[in-house]
């Protein structure tokens, strides 16, 4: 699986904001700890933000925060709003065609594992047993 920068931004960034303190994290905090180019950033969260993942407040005391605790949001969850869902359903021909299936059983473990695997997980440094 490839993951483009922009995801993996989202990931180190909502990352940060699991291990965060309750309360807002101002955007310049997430990307000086997470070394992401502060107008990316920006980009990435308002896209958190739509897709309900995140919410924020303006002003002084303004910033981000997890819309829900932690342990309710997958990776993949977070992958599926950058990346959207992957529809491949490729075929080969002739003796190659069962080469299809493998790459659809792959994707199937990619996405049960992602989908496994919370940013209480990440933030905790403790991963489940995969």
């Amino acid at each position: 699986m490839r993951l483009s920068a922009r995801t993996q931004y989202a990931l180190r960034a909502a990352a940060e904001l699991a291990a965060a303190p309750p309360g807002p994290v101002p955007a310049e905090k997430i990307a000086a700890a997470q070394d992401i180019p502060r107008r990316f950033l920006d980009n990435i969260l308002l896209q958190l933000r739509r897709a309900g993942l995140i919410n924020s407040q303006r002003g002084p005391d303004g910033g981000y925060w997890l819309a829900r605790p932690a342990a309710d949001i997958s990776l993949a969850d977070i992958i599926i709003v950058v990346e959207g869902v992957s529809q491949d359903s490729e075929r080969f021909p002739g003796v190659a065609e069962p080469l299809a299936d493998v790459w659809g059983a792959l994707r199937d473990y990619e996405q049960a594992t992602l989908s496994e695997i919370t940013l209480a997980h990440i933030a905790s440094g403790s991963l489940p047993p995969l």
